[in-house]
């Protein structure tokens, strides 16, 4: 993992260069993922559905119409929570307390884990009915490449949702260096600094005085002694 700190990330407020940015594997990974995303949603929803001489349309997945829902739900989703998290991504060196970007992180391991899963299922789902789809469904083979094109990238998008998985809990598991936080910080509350004694806000400084005692002499010489005068 780049970067030391707070997982993963630099100090708070440290400025985010671009560049640098965009070639972090997890940028790439979400780009990919997002473009996935869209191919999926947009192949269904654009060739997805053929009229087979009635007004009604079927879906191209052996005239399943879940199929088509699932495929574009999947895709949708996937590429609104890549529009979401790659802000988080960008914003996340800026977040001050440790406990937010201990949530951002777990948030992302959740979601992703389980996009990774319903990929998996979309990929399975839509392969299995378009091998069910009759030629007779498809007049003119409208729709196919369509379908494969969703089904492909439902391939892909296992592999690059499974990357960004393992790239959050990279990030999970490489903590917190604690020393370069307050405990404001923490706390999720900004740090304060106190004033100087020199500034116009401090009250005047109180000095005390130390007091050292004499040092004690003694004196080993005997009295004299003097007769009275009567």
């Amino acid at each position: 993992m780049d970067g030391v700190g707070s997982f993963g990330a630099g100090r708070t407020g440290t400025a985010v260069d671009p560049i640098t940015f965009a070639k972090q594997p997890q940028t790439i990974l979400r780009v990919l993922s997002w473009i996935f995303s869209l191919v999926v949603f947009a192949s269904i929803v654009n060739e997805g559905y053929v009229n087979l001489g009635s007004e009604r349309l079927h879906c191209v997945f052996n005239r399943n119409g879940d199929a088509c829902n699932y495929g574009v739900f999947v895709g949708l989703v996937g590429l609104l929570a890549c529009s979401f998290f790659f802000l988080l991504d960008y914003k996340f060196s800026s977040i001050s307390s440790v406990k937010d970007r201990k949530k951002a992180v777990m948030l992302e391991i959740g979601f992703s884990g389980f996009w990774t899963f319903l990929y998996f299922v979309s990929f399975c789902f839509l392969a299995n009915q378009w091998s069910r789809t009759k030629v007779n469904d498809l007049p003119l083979n409208q729709g196919a490449d369509a379908a494969r094109a969703a089904i492909a990238f439902s391939f892909f998008s296992i592999i690059t949702w499974a990357g960004l998985t393992v790239r959050a809990v990279q990030k999970y598991l490489l903590g917190t260096d604690m020393t370069l936080f307050t405990t404001e910080h923490m706390d999720g509350a900004a740090p304060t600094q106190p004033y100087p004694s020199n500034s116009p806000g401090s009250g005047p400084a109180e000095t005390t005085e130390a007091y050292q005692s004499p040092p004690f002499t003694e004196n080993n010489t005997a009295p004299t002694y003097q007769v009275p005068i009567y």
